[in-house]
């Protein structure tokens, strides 16, 4: 398989336009590369992975943490394919499957990446709204309308370069990673505890509310649109030696998700250890949560400081999740659309079911549609995590740079695991 001439490419104003110095080593060539694998961070830390976070934290103390380890493992991996295919065929996940796949498939496969695209501008739609009414008692439909204008931050953003863009991204994720550094010293939550929780219950799966908040945690950690995003941005890497490339570009990844992994699981052990430890096992509300948090840990600034997060989550995501539409496009249909309109069709698409859920049942219904949309988010990882392990274990596609053994069965377990959950929940709906 070809890979994609410059004019094909997704994000193709992008692409090797970061200088990777030569000569230098260890830390030196990191530098050049660090960056992507936050861009693609961002999204296993969004709203949406809050709301899962809270109500399991809540409901089931440090139970479900496991999951939250066992989820970003499995990013990790996943991750780190998207990297190898990026760099070693030259192709992102969606161009591959336009490659490879007969046009009814890609067709499929491209609607359904839309689906996970919406389901997770939905979750950020919701998050932003919520902070916004958090900090500003801004009405949540208002700031779901709101949302809407974010498209211009992207275009700002992207003037001034991609490395700009990552510093920025980078930038949130700081303020996000201390302000719930400051929420888990106040917390103080039990170290034996938080240990235990890493180790997984069988329960967890005989447990219809624990499975079900247990696959809303795996969609809202490992997200299909991530996949086509990174396999994507590595490429924005001026690289010249292609295995340096894939060994440096998945240290980045594997870094940035080791943050993600606190994030997630300072969300839920905040909620365990005060909420569930509080008696308050009922909490799986957002603005709830922000109610409570500086009465039960007697700080005042906790409930800010949270809101502040969440407000950063939610900006981080509309970032990469324009990245994402725009390469999920361009790669299926090698179809190229200006990036504030096609940043706007995804919004007003995520907009719509938000405005009317809060219309209908409240601020309430708000957390209860985040959830959702994570759930939504994990029935759609299947059809983005098969196509990568395929890709990414075929010497057609691949060459030289096809992915060893090991790793494709590790691989190939990851997916297997992932599509028994997925049909185990809908058994359990069914």
């Amino acid at each position: 398989m070809p890979p994609a001439t410059p004019m094909g490419r997704s994000l193709s104003d992008s692409y090797r336009t970061v200088a990777v110095p030569a000569g230098r080593r260890g830390l030196g060539k990191l530098q050049a590369y660090i960056g992507p694998g936050f861009l693609v961070a961002v999204g296993y830390m969004d709203p949406g992975n809050w709301a899962t976070d809270i109500a399991g934290g809540s409901a089931f103390g440090y139970t479900l943490l496991s999951v939250v380890l066992l989820s970003n493992l499995m990013a990790i991996v996943l991750q780190a394919l998207s990297v190898r295919l990026g760099v070693g065929a030259g192709l992102d996940l969606a161009q591959a499957c336009r490659a490879s796949y007969s046009r009814p498939v890609t067709l499929g496969l491209w609607v359904l990446a839309e689906v996970a695209i919406i389901a997770c501008d939905l979750a950020e739609v919701l998050g932003t709204a919520i902070a916004l009414k958090l900090l500003f008692g801004l009405p949540l439909a208002w700031g779901v309308v709101i949302t809407a204008l974010d498209v211009f931050l992207i275009l700002a953003l992207q003037r001034f370069g991609f490395r700009t863009l990552e510093a920025v991204i980078i930038g949130l994720l700081a303020i996000i990673g201390a302000c719930f550094v400051f929420e888990l010293v106040h917390a103080q939550p039990s170290l034996n505890a938080v240990l235990g929780g890493l180790v997984p219950s069988p329960e967890i799966v005989t447990d219809p509310a624990k499975l079900y908040l247990a696959i809303g945690i795996l969609g809202a950690t490992v997200m299909p649109h991530n996949l086509y995003l990174h396999s994507s941005i590595v490429q924005t890497r001026a690289f010249d030696d292609k295995r340096e490339a894939i060994r440096w570009a998945t240290v980045d990844s594997t870094v940035a998700l080791g943050l993600a992994f606190f994030i997630n699981a300072a969300i839920l052990i905040l909620a365990a250890a005060t909420f569930h430890l509080g008696g308050r096992t009922d909490v799986a509300e957002i603005d709830e949560a922000y109610r409570l948090l500086s009465p039960m840990l007697g700080v005042g600034a906790a409930s800010i400081v949270f809101a502040v997060a969440l407000l950063a989550s939610g900006q981080n995501s509309t970032v990469t999740g324009t990245l994402a539409g725009q390469i999920v496009m361009e790669g299926f249909l090698d179809l190229k659309l200006p990036v504030w309109l096609r940043r706007m069709i995804t919004r007003l698409l995520a907009i719509v079911p938000a405005v009317i859920v809060v219309g209908a049942s409240g601020d309430a219904g708000a957390t209860r549609l985040l959830v959702l949309s994570q759930v939504v988010l994990s029935l759609q990882l299947p059809f983005a995590v098969i196509p990568l392990v395929a890709f990414t274990g075929s010497r057609r596609v691949m060459g030289d740079y096809v992915a060893p053994v090991w790793l494709r069965l590790l691989a190939w377990l990851i997916a297997a695991v992932i599509v028994g959950l997925n049909l185990t929940l809908l058994w359990g709906m069914v």
